[in-house]
């Protein structure tokens, strides 16, 4: 974006702190495009590792849709290490060592992937918004799109939390 453009955009003062969040939220899919196939592999009932699986191809379009938000603003693609993320994979990756084999698990799984999403969630909807006071449309739109399909992972992890991952049916 050229520099008279960023002064004639309304809340210029947000552009730095939006391509900067930016920058951190495509590092967090990317940490987590590897991590769900980890927790897939890890994962006891089928539905739990389809929904990983499902969640694994959304996170790459995540990514591509990223680099067309960075693209419409004519700014260099370029991640920035996601701090927030490395800790909630890391927190998951204890949670796979601590509960191998524990009739536990895919709820402990649950756990750790809603506490990504709701992450993903929080950054996406603080993007879209600054987005919408910027006047990037175009890219409102994209974000919000990814804002949806991560409320509805959200809301798919629930479902099949109370169904059967959180049940003892021993």
């Amino acid at each position: 974006m050229a520099n008279n453009q960023k002064k004639e955009m309304p809340n210029n003062h947000l552009h730095e702190l939006f391509i900067d969040e930016l920058k951190d939220v495509l590092s967090a899919e990317k940490q987590l495009l590897g991590a769900l196939k980890k927790m897939q592999q890890e994962a006891v009932g089928k539905e739990l590792k389809d929904a990983f699986s499902t969640h694994r191809e959304q996170t790459q379009g995540h990514i591509d849709k990223l680099k067309q938000v960075f693209e419409h603003l004519g700014v260099p693609a370029r991640a920035k290490t996601c701090k927030a993320m490395q800790g909630l994979l890391a927190e998951a990756e204890e949670i796979i060592e601590n509960f191998d084999g524990d009739p536990a698990k895919d709820a402990a799984l649950i756990a750790a992937a809603q506490k990504v999403e709701h992450y993903e969630i929080a950054t996406y909807g603080t993007l879209a918004t600054y987005a919408s006071l910027m006047g990037h449309t175009e890219v409102e739109g994209l974000l919000q799109e990814t804002l949806d399909e991560e409320k509805a992972t959200d809301k798919l992890l629930t479902e099949i939390a109370v169904r059967k991952s959180n049940l003892n049916t021993d």
